[in-house]
């Protein structure tokens, strides 16, 4: 409600006494060297307060941008600094940045740098840095390859010697983004007598954000604060850490007040980071019953001309995670990371998973077509059991799950829906219209420090809680956790409400604040921020019962078992009327605590939890769509979109539909409208929402949620995280859903976006055939 009125304070909302303005000069050129930068007609502008340029800036800071993702153990570092130094490496890269009175005066003085550039080939394509005469991104690289690593499991080789089936393909997914509604912000504030920095932050991940800025530039932790207000979105986009916010922070050093540096929307197209673009070779090996028996390929990540914070993390996770749901045993997935002459690689919304869920279940519907099976049959033969679980993957542990119950239940839902019918009547009528599935496997609960640190993450990922009732009987839940519009107070407070057995509107959740806040790991991202920060709530409001009951029962001289707690009051249980308030059992802890509280327990009621979880948690789900084709336009119309889905125990319907929704909404943009494209030179051709479509609430069909819940096996409460889920399933489910409403052509989908021109040429090679 504070957000619908209005009320919601972000980062461009807040003002600091004597704040500048910062704007920063980017690269239009993908490939050059930097001869000369002249930025004295731009510090001679009134009203600018500070210039600084990429050496300068190199001068100031401890590290390059840090990478925190490092799966590939001998990867060469494509490391970047927060503005380009001697050379540019791709479209949008800061050069130079000005702090000034107001964005205008800052503008101003961009026009008035001179920058000389040698421009240099550019590599955009993959194929154009595989090349044996590749121009390099990195002199001393022997090519634009950083590194190549391997997902290893069984005896690939001999799975494919001894298939009765072997099919293959190649899959291309274009380069997308996250575009959050609000774009990304900061304000740096440099106290030059306490010598600590203050920084205001859209950020997933205020702890790792702390970090990264003292790493950088070589404070202490207690010297940086970080303060984080409302999150207009996130998508992953703002878990990663970009060389703007230490831009703002030396700026904030050289001018000796605030700066805020608020990226627009024209910038953000190549200042944000890119994401999806892969190419997948696979093949897949069977038997002629439809098990499946092995799996090899090898995934590439067309990386951009620096490392991402999180390196080729999202494309290792496509290759870690490409089994999905299914028990194959023998496994050989390559990664190769690839430098081109673009935009940094980095998070967004289900990381590798959708492009492990499209080749995974594109594999199975082709199988299947091979061997004149229905999709389902094969899906069904190759589940991983309910009996076989916790189950080794090639990478993770998935901890609980029933698959085939889910998939009946995607099942049940479409034909309770009356598709069948509908797709009957519509090709009777003369209409291609067709019906699509997608079955997935989510990581979430993301967390466990220590396995996650074997994998090259160089950070930790637990989560702190505090729990607090306070002398009048209210709680107050800490968190280290960011709000970006998911609803994580909302469930947060659920969780303490129900396990203390309070009002859901006696919890308060407090969040956004390094200085107040306590310590979590990874922040809010990978599908982790309910299951494990719920999982912590819930064991440090667990404790605290306790501890309220024991107070109770010493007023009230029964045995604490003999003691229920319901809407804030703690009652004798067959005893009518004897109770107390829990603003009561506040009181005796904190103020008249003479004769009230127990000999035995200190004052105050707090508990602080940090959890670790000993493995991820795997939710699942299965999504079918229901979709139109126009053959004379290419135009895909889709007429319903259904998902199946299990996260264990459900915290809150409403915001785990809404979740779902979401995902599924940026699923649709992602398999039917969203690329970035480059011109043939190089340069970035996308730079509005005119060029880059996002589905529109026309385009978006009517959702149906059904829900299963199997609970984790080691996650107090039983959570699994969903936030990503949505967005797995929906590429394959849609491009099925166009491949059977034109399967008298043959068309197979291998790449997205299913544009209208790609559609239309595929329809007419199969309308020749």
């Amino acid at each position: 409600m504070r957000l619908l009125t209005g009320r919601g304070r972000f980062v461009d909302d807040v003002r600091v006494p004597g704040m500048l303005e910062a704007a920063v000069l980017r690269s239009v050129v993908p490939h050059a060297r930097i001869l000369s930068i002249d930025v004295s007609a731009a510090a001679a502008l009134p009203g600018v307060f500070a210039v600084v340029t990429g050496t300068e800036v190199k001068a100031l800071v401890k590290t390059p941008q840090p990478v925190i993702w490092r799966t590939i153990p001998d990867m060469l570092m494509g490391f970047g600094y927060p503005l380009a130094v001697e050379k540019v490496l791709y479209p949008g890269q800061g050069v130079a940045a000005v702090a000034a009175k107001d964005r205008a005066t800052a503008e101003d003085a961009l026009e008035l740098i001179e920058v000389e550039y040698e421009e240099l080939p550019a590599v955009t394509t993959l194929e154009e840095a595989l090349a044996e005469d590749a121009p390099r991104l990195y002199e001393d690289w022997p090519g634009n390859v950083a590194g190549r690593t391997m997902v290893p499991k069984g005896d690939v080789a001999a799975a494919f010697a001894e298939a009765d089936v072997v099919v293959q393909e190649s899959f291309r997914f274009a380069r997308q983004m996250g575009t959050p509604l609000e774009t990304r912000g900061v304000i740096a504030d440099w106290d030059p007598f306490t010598e600590r920095l203050e920084v205001w932050l859209g950020t997933q991940a205020p702890n790792l954000a702390r970090e990264l800025l003292g790493e950088v530039l070589g404070l202490s932790a207690d010297k940086v604060r970080v303060r984080t207000p409302d999150v207009g979105g996130g998508f992953g986009n703002k878990f990663d850490f970009y060389g703007d916010e230490v831009v703002a922070c030396v700026l904030s050093r050289r001018a000796g007040k605030p700066v805020k540096l608020i990226e627009d929307r024209a910038e953000s197209f190549v200042a944000t980071v890119h994401s999806r673009e892969q190419k997948i070779d696979v093949e897949l090996a069977a038997k002629s019953d439809g098990t499946i028996t092995g799996l090899r390929g090898t995934v590439y990540g067309v990386l951009g001309g620096v490392l991402g914070t999180i390196g080729i993390g999202p494309c290792w996770t496509t290759a870690a995670l490409m089994t999905g749901p299914y028990d194959i045993p023998a496994v050989e997935l390559n990664v190769v990371a690839v430098m081109t002459n673009k935009s940094p690689y980095g998070s967004y919304r289900g990381y590798g998973l959708p492009k492990a869920n499209f080749a995974q279940e594109h594999l199975v519907e082709q199988l299947a077509r091979r061997l004149g099976m229905d999709a389902h049959a094969v899906r069904r033969k190759n589940f991983v059991p309910p009996d076989a679980f916790p189950y080794q993957s090639p990478v993770f542990v998935y901890d609980t799950g029933r698959y085939e119950e889910c998939l009946d239940l995607c099942l049940t839902s479409v034909q309770r829906a009356g598709w069948a019918e509908r797709v009957a009547r519509g090709r009777a009528d003369g209409a291609a219209i067709g019906i699509g599935y997608s079955f997935h496997t989510e990581a979430s609960a993301f967390a466990p420090s220590r396995i996650v640190n074997l994998a090259g993450l160089q950070h930790s990922g637990f989560d702190t809680e505090v729990v607090r009732i306070d002398s009048t009987g209210h709680v107050t839940v800490f968190t280290g956790l960011s709000a970006m519009g998911q609803g994580i107070h909302t469930a947060l407070a659920q969780v303490a409400g129900q396990a203390l057995g309070v009002p859901l509107d006696h919890v308060t959740v407090l969040s956004g604040d390094t200085d107040t806040c306590p310590y979590t790991g990874y922040g809010t991202g990978a599908s982790r921020a309910a299951a494990v920060g719920g999982a912590a709530v819930l064991n440090a409001a667990t404790r605290l019962r306790e501890k309220v009951l024991r107070i109770a029962g010493h007023i009230l001289e029964v045995s604490p078992e003999d003691l229920s707690i319901e809407d804030g009051v703690i009652s004798v249980r067959g005893v009518p009327g004897k109770s107390l308030t829990m603003a009561e059992i506040g009181d005796a802890a904190y103020r008249r605590i003479n004769g009230k509280l127990p000999e035995t327990e200190t004052p105050t009621l707090e508990e602080r939890e940090v959890f670790d979880p000993a493995n991820i948690a795997t939710s699942f789900g299965c999504t079918a769509v229901l979709a139109e084709v126009d053959r004379e336009t290419g135009v895909v119309t889709l007429l319903g979109y259904l998902i199946a889905h299990d996260c264990g125990t459900v915290i809150n319907p409403l915001i785990v539909d809404g979740q779902l929704h979401g995902g599924a909404a940026q699923a649709i943009g992602g398999a039917l409208y969203e690329e970035l494209a480059y011109d043939a030179g190089g340069r970035m051709a996308t730079s509005t929402f005119a060029d880059y479509l996002l589905p529109t609430a026309t385009e978006i069909p009517p959702f149906g949620i059904e829900h299963m819940a199997t609970p984790s096996d080691h996650i107090p409460g039983g959570f699994k995280g969903m936030g990503e889920a949505g967005v797995i399933g929906g590429g394959a489910a849609i491009a099925h859903a166009v491949e059977d409403a034109l399967s008298e052509y043959g068309v197979e989908i291998t790449s997205l976006p299913i544009t209208p021109p790609r559609l239309l040429a595929a329809i007419k090679r199969g309308a020749r055939r």
